[in-house]
């Protein structure tokens, strides 16, 4: 009986060692003879004439063993509708429960065939009663895979085609990436019949191509030379740096089909040819080490391959290495538990950050799916599944993109591609055409639900909450800006404008897969001017004067040393005869003052005569003298600078000499219009 292995080398060489040559005709062949003819041709990994001996011999035997061994091989074969045909025979017919595991790989097989809604239930019963725990786990992973389906969205604006007869053979292709925009490589067996080993065919090994871009499509592909395809060993997995000069690529031998031996290699460009290749230092060991690509991690190159290594998790994991030179790398380091899992991850792909896988360990629509996985600086989020279209039931792998991600490659054994034998058999390269992402935001302003021009507005990227690059654009005598947007990117709009307050509107583009034109209203709210200040308050029109407060009559001045009474001196004493009429009882003090010019003791006299011509002045014109004291201060009040030895204008000399008048008794206050006592 054929055991299930999980090794990817039937992916990766499907049908090498492969013979349709029969030994005898089967008509002439006994039972016994036939499954001796079976087993001769398995040992030599002549699947196909094994297949058609074990058929002949079932159908003569029915021998359930037989049709296990017979179900193994189909799947091994990746003609999974067989496949599934001949499980569950296996699993209809045994009673006994002699093969526990065909459930498994019976309801595998229906998955693969797209039969999610039959499959869950072969999926929960082999989980319910298998004692295989390693199994079991695989089942429960392959059972969240087929519930998921539904709920994975439909692919938009992606155009996923055949790669066409210049690129596909009926054989598999592996591993293309594209260089430049122009030019891409891949490796293919670049068959399109079985395989015949006759002992003729010498050359069966899979090599490294190239085509270049040619309208819509790929130039025939073109092999390369000897410094790639060294003779004698499989060329695989091939990687391109960005600038075009270095080639990454596994060399492999083979025993049957199993991989027996790879390890990667590099080569430099020399001018339109290939290098010699050279094995890396570091990366490679006693173990299978292939599937390289390059990327960047803690700010340095790497190398992200796929190995069998001890240490790991499961199958085949994907572990990291960093450059140390022209073809030396550091130690291997495991990406971890978060990406690698215990079925098999395979052909990494790194891009800005992205690092794109295909896995069997993670719940998946088929065998292979494509994930990826974001590295933030310390870590991987969780692996996301790229959904419907880059994936189907059956296997899909090798995914890649160019520079701008919007084209790119896989490689899946969907139906519909060129096979060999079976409608999965073999894998094809198919392209991948996402329709350019265009996004953009017309911002509107308004106010109070009417347009409002000359705005400025500024469009600011937001990252964790704080504020990245900014655009700024004024609206101008229209009341709309315009601003291209990044996909998965917040954004904090902000219009100002003088009179108004700022309007700020946040957004987003997650999760939006399709070119969209957004438009966002601003309205901006009307800051009133504020009202105008108050008018001074108005000037009283009188002046209240109490008992000894002074009352200084501006406008009576004397000539230097006299005391007369000048003319324009009698405004002013008009006044306080006009308030000694009107307040009869009220008597007064009328002061003089000098300069300080002149002694002192003369000033003194000088300042009590000048009051007394005051008096007299009033007496004069009947105020009774008793109501009138007249006191001389001489210069023993100065109002300002002017003192004893201080140069003085005349101006500043003749504001010290001055009359004044105070109630000593009578009224208590008194009003005098404000007017009355100003300097004229």
């Amino acid at each position: 009986m054929i055991i299930m292995r999980s090794i990817f080398a039937f992916l990766l060489f499907t049908f090498v060692g492969l013979a349709t040559v029969f030994a005898q005709p089967i008509t002439t062949s006994t039972p016994g003879k036939m499954l001796s003819l079976a087993e001769e041709s398995l040992a030599k990994n002549d699947y196909y004439n094994a297949l058609e001996w074990y058929d002949k011999y079932y159908d003569e035997v029915k021998d359930r063993e037989i049709a296990n061994t017979i179900a193994n091989m189909h799947y091994q074969l990746r003609d999974y509708n067989k496949a599934e045909k001949w499980f569950k025979r296996v699993v209809d017919k045994d009673k006994k429960n002699k093969f526990p595991d065909a459930r498994f790989y019976y309801a595998r097989m229906l998955k693969m065939n797209g039969k999610y809604d039959e499959a869950i239930p072969q999926f929960q019963q082999f989980i319910n009663e298998s004692a295989n725990t390693e199994l079991v786990a695989q089942a429960k992973v392959e059972m969240t895979g087929a519930e998921m389906v539904k709920d994975l969205p439909d692919p938009e604006a992606l155009t996923i085609e055949n790669g066409g007869k210049n690129l596909n053979s009926k054989y598999s292709e592996y591993s293309p990436v594209i260089v430049g925009g122009d030019q891409m490589y891949f490796t293919a067996m670049r068959r399109d019949e079985i395989l015949v080993m006759d002992g003729k065919e010498k050359d069966y090994h899979s090599k490294a191509f190239t085509a270049s871009r040619q309208g819509d499509g790929w130039t025939k592909a073109k092999e390369l030379g000897d410094e790639i395809n060294r003779p004698g060993f499989h060329t695989g997995n091939l990687a391109v740096s960005a600038d075009g000069e270095r080639m990454y690529f596994s060399r492999m031998r083979l025993n049957g089909n199993e991989i027996e031996e790879s390890k990667i290699y590099v080569s430099s460009k020399s001018g339109n040819d290939w290098s010699g290749a050279k094995v890396l230092a570091g990366v490679n060991g006693e173990y299978i080490a292939k599937q390289p690509t390059l990327g960047e991690l803690y700010g340095k190159e790497v190398l992200f391959f796929v190995s069998d290594m001890d240490g790991g998790y499961g199958g085949n994991d994907i572990y990291y290495a960093t450059r140390k030179g022209e073809a030396a790398f550091g130690d291997p380091i495991n990406l971890g538990s978060t990406i690698n899992t215990a079925g098999n991850d395979e052909t990494p792909f790194y891009r800005d950050g992205t690092l794109y896988f295909s896995s069997t360990g993670h719940p998946g629509m088929g065998g292979f799916d494509i994930f990826s996985t974001v590295w933030d600086g310390s870590g991987w989020s969780s692996p996301a599944n790229l959904g419907k279209g880059y994936n189907t039931s059956v296997d899909d792998l090798y995914f890649s993109v160019d520079k701008e991600g919007y084209s790119g490659f896989l490689v899946s054994n969907r139906p519909g591609g060129r096979s060999v034998k079976s409608k999965t058999c073999c894998n094809d390269i198919y392209t991948v055409d996402l329709e350019k992402l265009v996004l953009d935001v017309n911002a509107l302003t308004f106010s109070g639900g009417k347009q409002l021009n000359d705005v400025i507005i500024q469009l600011v990227e937001m990252k964790d909450n704080t504020e990245g690059d900014t655009n700024e654009k004024a609206t101008g005598e229209a009341n709309t800006a315009n601003f291209g947007l990044k996909s998965e990117m917040a954004y904090v709009l902000i219009a100002s404008k003088e009179g108004y307050e700022d309007a700020r509107l946040e957004f987003n583009t997650v999760g939006i897969t399709k070119s969209e034109s957004m438009t966002k209203k601003l309205d901006l709210k009307f800051i009133p001017p504020p009202p105008p200040p108050p008018p001074p308050p108005k000037e009283p029109e009188y002046e209240t004067y109490t008992t000894n407060e002074p009352i200084r009559l501006n406008n009576i001045y004397y000539d230097y040393d006299d005391d007369k009474i000048l003319i324009e001196s009698e405004r002013d004493l008009s006044l306080v005869l006009e308030l000694m009429n009107k307040y009869p009882d009220m008597v007064i003090e009328l002061s003089s003052h000098t300069d300080s010019r002149g002694k002192d003791a003369y000033n003194q006299n000088l300042s009590q005569r000048r009051a007394q011509s005051a008096k007299n002045w009033l007496v004069s014109r009947s105020v009774a003298t008793e109501r009138i004291k007249a006191v001389g201060y001489g210069e023993s009040v100065i109002l300002n600078r002017c003192t004893n030895g201080v140069t003085c204008e005349d101006d500043e000399h003749r504001f010290n000499r001055r009359t004044e008048v105070k109630i000593i008794s009578g009224p208590t206050s008194i009003k005098i219009e404000k007017k009355r006592l100003k300097k004229q």
